[in-house]
């Protein structure tokens, strides 16, 4: 729900999604045009509603209602990608996983951490060097620099880096 949605609006969605549904059954069950109303706020509602119902749907039927703990089940859920799988490994069961959004993409490359043109690109490669316990900090420590750092500034700052 949270791609390309801040984080304070992603949760006050998550909040009326939560109340109105009580189960992982009574999600997955949701009529489309229900789920839709309550993601009127965010980016991509259309695509996103239809894709926690399918979830909600594939969790239920395919894993017994329990969220999977491997990289490859939580790829197979409709909308969960690489990034999103990562942060489910690292915070719901306290694996090792990097967590790559745009932003850690994009810091990875002007800082020269990694030269790569894609988002799963950087997290292999910063998975070659970075010390696996840090792996799940990594997204974290990205974020919030990027909120400290007014939008003008870190923009700034950027574009002075990658000038270099």
């Amino acid at each position: 729900m949270s791609a390309q949605s801040r984080d304070e609006t992603t949760i006050r969605i998550a909040e009326n999604l939560f109340d109105k549904y009580k189960s992982l059954e009574a999600l997955a069950e949701a009529k489309y045009e229900d789920v839709l109303k309550i993601f009127k706020g965010l980016n991509y509602n259309k695509t996103k509603s239809k894709n926690v119902i399918g979830s909600a749907k594939m969790l239920v039927e395919d894993f017994r209602g329990k969220i999977p703990s491997t990289l490859d089940d939580l790829i197979k859920l409709p909308g969960v990608g690489r990034k999103t799988a990562n942060l489910v490994l690292s915070e719901v069961y306290g694996k090792d996983g990097i967590t790559v959004d745009t932003h850690v993409h994009r810091i990875s490359n002007v800082f020269g951490f990694v030269k790569t043109k894609n988002r799963n690109k950087t997290e292999e490669e910063l998975m070659k060097f970075v010390p696996r316990k840090y792996w799940s900090r990594i997204n974290r420590i990205f974020v919030l620099w990027g909120k400290e750092v007014s939008g003008r500034d870190k923009g700034k700052f950027l574009r002075k880096l990658e000038e270099k």
